[in-house]
């Protein structure tokens, strides 16, 4: 009697914070309508290959191609120009927000990274050029 004494309380216990869960339905947004597209060019004039890597919202991150020493990678990037913010589509199409933008030397990239700033006052039909090279043995991306 004693141990189903414990369980009943031990459930008890563990149902209470579900009951503190609101859902609501989130709208996630696909598609380019009503974005501009802002593609961003990144040359690689350091001597070692790039690691670039885009954080996104909610932990996510997305690691385009490396771009070799002299090559040139681009990456297709979305802006909202209500809010601002920056999308970068996912195979379903969904935007997906975009918080950073860097790149690092690929055999360390966190440790050597330069962090690419988007321009969040750009217009329609923008573009962004960088050209990363090695300085005092980081990268910079400028």
């Amino acid at each position: 009697m004693r141990l189903n004494a414990y369980y009943a309380a031990v459930f008890l216990v563990s149902a209470l914070p579900a009951g503190a869960v609101e859902l609501h339905h989130i709208e996630v947004r696909r598609g380019t309508d009503g974005l501009d597209r802002v593609p961003v060019t990144i040359t690689n004039a350091a001597g070692a290959p790039l690691a670039c890597h885009i954080d996104l919202a909610h932990w996510y991150s997305a690691a385009p191609t490396p771009v070799a020493p002299g090559a040139t990678a681009s990456i297709e990037l979305w802006r909202d120009p209500s809010t601002a913010a920056y999308s970068l589509l996912n195979d379903k199409r969904e935007n997906m927000a975009v918080e950073t933008l860097w790149c690092g030397f690929a055999r360390d990239a966190y440790g050597t990274r330069s962090q690419i700033v988007l321009d969040r006052s750009a217009g329609p039909s923008s573009s962004r050029a960088v050209t990363c090279g090695e300085e005092a043995g980081r990268l910079r991306c400028r």
